[in-house]
């Protein structure tokens, strides 16, 4: 079967880069044809390029936004995500940009839609969210269409009252539908009409911890510099503190798998441009394998934390939404694993507990049985 991915654009987020992959592997596993769907929203002009650059100067900002950098500089700081989407994630459709794109698809033979994962369905994040409703095939009676750990991102509904209509009546014609939250499933039913959604497991679970490892020495991915993995997207003092406080509890040694300086908080040029290259996925991957405890805010850390038994602390932004971790803590029942409140907490509450990781992999084996059920029904193919 060739099967049409739709799933986020892949850029430099480790998450949404390797739950493609993820899902990629697991599809090819079963004998299907995959291809990801390259939607990406369309490039700023060079016209309102300049007009927010002559503003952000104005208003005496002097970094200029991430959407701003030029193309060259862009290439850059993506070389090490490039590289490895282009050799593990190397069939993608041409650049589509616009609905006329999307509707081309219909001429491309594919026999089903995979919509997933990552937040697909939240509207701030999607080009078109209509696209991943698959409005552009409304008409295609003969392809199959299902959602895979489909995701909203949020508990709370973030969609305008014309898109709720709209993609309620487009969901209708999805042969299967699985979510990544549970929280998803009530707003499906109750925003969306359908009563038939489940829950499954993000791609990156589909997968076990030995995959990764094989993927790791492949690549020759060197030992990292530590033991403490902090992956922590939104730095703050008060998160600095607490790494501090349980590398010294821990007596460990902290790093990072991250640019050494971070778009938005420092001036990018051609003279330090290095410095803000992401590095290359399956070194992000080697910190897991390396760590003795993580310390994360990011949904994929936690869920690579879990894949690789390390003992780890989430720490939730309630601004971003909590649903997506709660959901997946819940599922393990490592729910006392995230905290919102970095300064009234005592770390000996999560440093000094165990995990009983005996426990989480045998619900996690379960889960991913489960989950590849799911798929290999959804996909069957009707004589």
């Amino acid at each position: 079967m060739k099967i049409g991915v739709l799933t986020q654009p892949l850029h430099n987020n480790y998450g949404g880069l390797l739950q493609a992959y993820a899902l990629k592997e697991v599809l090819q596993s079963m004998g299907h044809e995959v291809i990801i769907i390259n939607r990406q929203s369309k490039k700023i002009s060079t016209f309102r390029k300049y007009g927010s650059i002559a503003k952000s100067i104005i208003i005496g900002r002097t970094i200029v936004p991430n959407v701003l950098l030029n193309e060259s500089l862009k290439g850059v700081i993506s070389r090490e995500t490039r590289k490895f989407r282009e050799k593990f994630i190397p069939n993608l459709t041409n650049l589509i940009t616009d609905n006329e794109g999307m509707q081309d698809l219909n001429n491309t033979g594919f026999d089903a839609y995979v919509v997933g994962s990552d937040q697909c369905w939240r509207p701030r994040y999607s080009p078109s969210i209509r696209n991943y409703f698959l409005d552009f095939a409304i008409n295609d009676n003969r392809v199959k269409r299902i959602a895979y750990a489909a995701s909203f991102g949020v508990s709370h509904w973030e969609f305008t009252d014309e898109d709720t209509s709209t993609c309620s009546e487009l969901l209708k014609k999805f042969n299967a539908i699985s979510v990544r939250e549970d929280s998803a499933i009530d707003l499906i039913k109750n925003k969306l009409g359908r009563d038939d959604a489940v829950h499954v497991l993000d791609p990156t679970m589909l997968l076990s911890k030995e995959h990764y490892n094989d993927l790791v020495e492949l690549e020759k991915s060197s030992v990292t510099p530590g033991n403490l993995n902090v992956y922590v997207l939104d730095k703050t003092p008060e998160k600095d503190n607490l790494v501090r406080q349980i590398e010294a509890k821990l007596q460990l040694k902290a790093f990072e798998v991250l640019p050494v300086k971070r778009l938005n908080e420092q001036k990018v040029t051609k003279v330090n441009i290095e410095d803000f290259v992401y590095p290359y996925p399956a070194a992000w991957i080697r910190g897991f394998q390396d760590a003795k405890f993580v310390v994360t805010d990011s949904f994929h850390g936690t869920v690579f934390s879990i894949l690789h038994n390390v003992p780890f602390v989430v720490i939730g932004n309630i601004e971003r939404g909590l649903s997506r971790f709660q959901s997946l803590l819940k599922l393990f029942g490592l729910e006392d694993r995230l905290i919102t409140d970095v300064d009234t907490i005592k770390i000996e509450y999560f440093t000094d507990k165990k995990i009983d990781w005996v426990r989480v992999n045998k619900i996690l084996d379960q889960e991913r049985e489960k989950s590849l059920e799911f798929l290999k029904k959804g996909l069957q193919v009707n004589f």
